[in-house]
């Protein structure tokens, strides 16, 4: 496998994929057969500055470069080999937020990222306005509550994009952006595979009395689907991308793409009744649709995947952050116990003890919340632990409560696409959260009563699903759809390991969750006291 992977270096029978999580910038190259050459990673944080959760632009580049030289570097030292050319690039990025340029490409705003809870007022309006769910992560939410806001920057806005399409953008000076990601920033028309036009125009009326020097569809950037050829690294961005000046110019380049779309795809979920579940620091589930819902839910965004088909989208802003901030206060405590245990090995201890919990958590009640929650109507984060005297204060019952508050809002959420009455004949399961074997997937089987499949693949996060779109547009003299190109070529035997859902489990999960709705009136309380 060496020799041919060296081979497939050489001969530029590869792809690269770069995905800006929201807690790890992760660049993986591909060879033709879809195995993992080598991949380099970057980890950073959002901050709050002054009420908004943002990056920096100059941390975006920094930790693009830093992840793309670890990648070089693995190469040149497993292979031998430095790396100048590639077959075919890709990125993506966390979905929704928003980055305003003027006609100098200048940055107006520091970017407002998808955590961020500050458009309620352009939610309700928007969503009353389209009849069709506008969340406050969307990037027209972001612009049009700029607009009530009545901020200075707006006259001046001359294009609005996402961070994926942002970084391709410098890379390729296209305007451009995928049908998964663009479904994130405004409605689509699933017939035109375009943004809708009806209410590009309805958005246009309703700010007409504003006079400003745009419309809409002037500043959006231009809607691809996946395979579309999406523009080529130019000379600048090769050097931006690589500043050791070695790559080369000239690679073609797939539409970018949400982090969503790039899930669907490394878990092969882009066909009609599959669906599959994110877990990191936000948490979503899609599930491919077979017809439009009959109602409009504000607990429900209306996506596509990266071929341009409906998704359900249920998508909560807080999973795994309060897990990880106890597994980090565990790990001090070992370390001052003078106990040599690796982060790795007590996730692994703490997720193992949460199965041998009470089904129902002993009554236990916790809030993961770093962020406000769209689903339970929380503006504001504040993490919570709630128990009361004759609660089984355990640690299987304190870990399996975290676990079960990890998907709390997702379950509320899925309770309406049952009553929707959607089909779901696949999910599969991935992210961090299920590095420990079967854990957290029967957890996770449990809140979705259904089976849940984890994959090998799915592991290899979005990072790769990018990769494989970028390798789809290098493949497209095949004339495959997405979902033939996954399903028959990527994951041919690869059927992944399947849990289906405990009745006991199920039941102590509904149980946790009727105490988690009845309980929220205490994280508001902390939200109003601790401000």
């Amino acid at each position: 496998m060496t020799d041919y992977m060296q081979q497939a270096i050489k001969e530029g029978r590869t792809s690269l994929g770069i995905e800006l999580g929201s807690t790890r910038i992760k660049a993986v190259l591909i060879d033709d057969q879809f195995q993992t050459i080598a991949s380099g990673s970057f980890e950073w944080e959002n901050q709050l500055a002054e009420g908004i959760w943002t990056y920096s632009m100059d941390a975006v580049w920094q930790g693009i470069q830093a992840s793309y030289q670890a990648l070089r570097q693995a190469v040149q030292d497993k292979y031998g080999l430095t790396l100048t050319k590639i077959g075919t690039i890709g990125f993506s990025a966390m979905m929704h937020g928003y980055l305003a340029f003027d006609a100098q490409d200048q940055l107006l705003v520091p970017f407002r990222t998808w955590r961020n809870a500050i458009t309620e007022e352009a939610e309700q309006q928007l969503t009353a306005l389209f009849q069709y769910n506008i969340p406050q992560r969307w990037s027209i939410a972001h612009l049009y509550q700029a607009v009530l806001n009545h901020e200075d920057h707006v006259a001046d806005v001359a294009f609005f994009t996402t961070l994926a399409g942002y970084v391709h953008w410098q890379l390729t000076g296209e305007k451009v952006i995928g049908i998964g990601d663009a479904s994130g920033m405004f409605p689509i028309d699933s017939q035109t595979k375009d943004f809708d036009a009806s209410k590009i125009a309805q958005f246009d009326a309703q700010i007409d009395g504003e006079a400003y020097p745009w419309h809409l569809k002037e500043i959006l950037p231009q809607v691809l689907v996946a395979g579309s050829p999406a523009g080529s690294l130019t000379a600048a961005g090769a050097l931006r991308l690589d500043p050791s000046g070695n790559l080369a110019a000239g690679i073609p380049l797939c539409p970018p793409e949400g982090d969503a779309g790039t899930g669907m795809v490394a878990t092969n979920s882009v066909a009609p009744k599959t669906g599959n579940v994110s877990a990191g620091t936000s948490a979503f589930a899609m599930i491919v649709l077979e017809e439009p819902l009959k109602q409009v839910h504000p607990e429900i965004d209306m996506v596509t995947t990266p071929a341009g088909d409906l998704v359900a989208m249920v998508h909560t802003n807080n999973c795994t952050s309060e897990i990880n901030a106890w597994v980090k206060l565990f790990k001090e405590f070992t370390t001052a116990a003078g106990i040599d245990q690796s982060v790795e090995d007590i996730f692994s201890l703490l997720f193992n003890e949460a199965i041998k919990g009470d089904p129902s958590c002993g009554g236990l009640l916790s809030y993961g919340y770093y962020s406000g929650e769209n689903i339970t109507k929380v503006a504001a984060g504040r993490p919570l632990f709630v128990r009361t005297p004759e609660s089984a204060f355990t640690l299987p019952n304190f870990m399996r409560m975290h676990l079960y508050s990890a998907f709390g809002a997702m379950k509320i959420g899925m309770k309406i696409l049952e009553a929707e009455a959607v089909t779901i004949e696949r999910i599969v399961g991935h992210g961090g959260i299920f590095k420990t074997p079967e854990v957290a997937q029967r957890i996770l089987a449990a809140a979705m009563e259904a089976p849940v499949t984890v994959m090998e693949t799915a592991g290899e996060g979005g990072a790769w699903g990018i990769a494989i779109l970028a390798e789809y547009l290098r493949r497209q003299s095949e004339n495959q759809t997405l979902d033939a190109f996954l399903n028959e070529i990527v994951f041919q035997g690869d059927a992944g390991t399947t849990l289906a859902p405990l009745p006991a489990d199920i039941e102590g999960f509904d149980t946790f969750v009727a105490r988690y709705q009845a309980g929220l009136p205490i994280e508001q309380a902390a939200i109003d006291y601790l401000k």
